[in-house]
């Protein structure tokens, strides 16, 4: 067990002085529990590398009703759908944060390239199945949700959805675009055709979704919401996915689009959350390192929007809007608020990496418009990290296996449900909520996993039916990676 609540105070190699609750070893062992939870996630025939046992085979038949093979990829949260739009965005995630904190990842950084690939290889299943089409769903929520049941036991039916020229999907298209050309970074050098393979198909993708517009809420409707509607609209993946590729290819004519496009895709606006539905503000960020680290002239004005929205985290600041429990931690809403949480401390870490080369690494840390230094956003983003960790009122830690304390009751099937080595008999549809009802802990730990954490006053519930509470999310572990990588050398 690692002790968690040992008080060093270290000088940093971003000049910052400061008194921390955890050891870079402990961050260590975070960044590879945040990893191992994608395990838990698969979908498919699991490999003989598999770590987390108590998984089993399951959907190996996916699109076979509709003759693709859409084996494969993860599910989302806590349900037995693989829905792509959460899931394109937890690949493009896990990829940048390879791609940004890959370095301080050590041995660890396989692991979280066989996350990516796991992702990968299923999108570009359901990008090239069929000529004209992308596959975007397998599996109802709500045939799914009537049922409690492992994935390896699953009956329930396995429809399949994609969008099309006539049903267009632009954000979950642009997204998969994203997804798939920051994997292809990842990759470049080491998979050379493997990359290759990846960037083509996301410059296919991406043609497809600029080409078809439209939101895919529309075109599937109650198939999609309200789990994972795009309230954005799809102006924001657009923007994102050419982002994405002009980093991926270099190719000028994605600075071009994102000129010319840009004011109507939603570059002028400044907005202060991020999450799998509006990426505005990671797009911001990731055109910002063009000019802070590549002198991009063109890409200037995205340092200003960018400054906007770090400044509008950081308390003190005199573009401060952001809300904060009375225990510190960034609140955006009542519904897994820990998504924004590990999003906006990866974007704070990020952009600080950036400002802080544009400076030169100099001793003051960076500056931003509002006065803010570099080093200070890197204090605020380690409050949060340190805070989801288990530095916190109720000392509790939010992410499954860490620290001492830590929630056992995740709304989450596999976990709550016997294993097949346990229970090898079938657990049918109905039979299985009394595992959801029952109060004893989770047989099946689902270590790495972040739940979606307390409420606006730092209390928590480790109840399985408060699913906001207690649910986790591949989108809230995938940016989270790369905060614990920086954390386990930047101390």
């Amino acid at each position: 067990m690692v002790s968690k609540h040992i008080i060093l105070c270290l000088f940093s190699s971003f000049a910052l002085l400061s008194c921390s609750a955890f050891t870079p070893q402990a961050y260590a062992d975070a960044l590879e529990k945040s990893i191992l939870f994608f395990e838990g996630q698969r979908s498919g025939r699991l490999p003989a590398t598999q770590r987390l046992t108590w998984r089993a085979d399951s959907a190996l038949s996916d699109g076979s009703g509709y003759h693709v093979d859409l084996v494969g990829g993860y599910y989302d949260a806590g349900d037995n759908v693989k829905f792509g739009l959460p899931v394109a965005f937890t690949t493009t995630l896990v990829s940048w944060s390879v791609i940004e904190f890959g370095s301080s990842m050590g041995n660890q950084l396989e692991n979280a390239r066989e996350a990516v690939r796991w992702g990968a290889d299923y999108l570009l299943k359901a990008a090239t199945a069929t000529p004209g089409a992308l596959y975007v769903q397998v599996g109802e929520a709500n045939n799914d949700h009537r049922c409690w049941e492992r994935p390896e036991d699953m009956d329930t039916a396995r429809n399949v959805y994609k969008v099309t020229a006539q049903s267009p999907g632009s954000d979950v298209a642009a997204e998969t675009a994203a997804a798939l050309a920051a994997a292809s970074i990842v990759f470049k050098d080491c998979d050379s055709s493997y990359s290759n393979k990846l960037l083509k198909t996301a410059m296919e993708v991406f043609d497809f979704a600029d080409r078809y517009k439209g939101a895919y809420s529309d075109s599937l409707g109650a198939v999609v919401c309200p789990f994972y509607c795009s309230y954005s609209g799809y102006h924001d993946e657009l923007m994102w996915g050419a982002s994405w590729l002009h980093r991926a290819s270099a190719n000028q004519s994605y600075l071009s689009y994102i000129q010319s496009n840009g004011h109507i895709l939603g570059a002028d606006d400044d907005v202060y959350s991020f999450s799998w539905d509006d990426k505005r503000a990671g797009t911001k960020i990731l055109l910002s390192q063009g000019f802070l680290e590549k002198n991009i002239e063109d890409l200037e004005v995205y340092k200003s929007h960018s400054d906007n929205y770090i400044c509008s985290l950081v308390p003190g600041s005199p573009n401060f809007q952001a809300q904060y429990t009375p225990g510190g931690l960034l609140y955006k809403g009542s519904e897994s608020n820990l998504q924004y949480v590990t999003t906006s401390s990866f974007l704070m870490l990020t952009y600080a990496k950036y400002v802080k080369s544009h400076d030169g690494g100099g001793g003051g840390g960076g500056g931003l418009s509002c006065g803010v230094s570099a080093d200070k956003v890197v204090e605020l983003a380690k409050k949060q990290v340190d805070y989801i960790l288990g530095d916190n009122p109720g000392k509790r830690s939010y992410m499954v296996g860490f620290g001492e304390r830590y929630p056992h009751r995740l709304h989450h099937r596999a976990s709550s449900l016997p294993s097949l080595h346990a229970h090898p008999a079938r657990i049918n549809c109905g039979d299985g909520f009394q595992y959801l009802n029952t109060p004893s802990p989770n047989p099946n730990i689902l270590v790495g996993a972040i739940v979606g954490g307390p409420d606006s006053q730092d209390k928590f519930a480790d109840d399985r039916n408060n699913y906001h509470q207690s649910e986790p999310a591949t989108y809230i572990n995938a940016p989270f990676i790369g905060a614990l990588a920086f954390f386990s050398h930047h101390l």
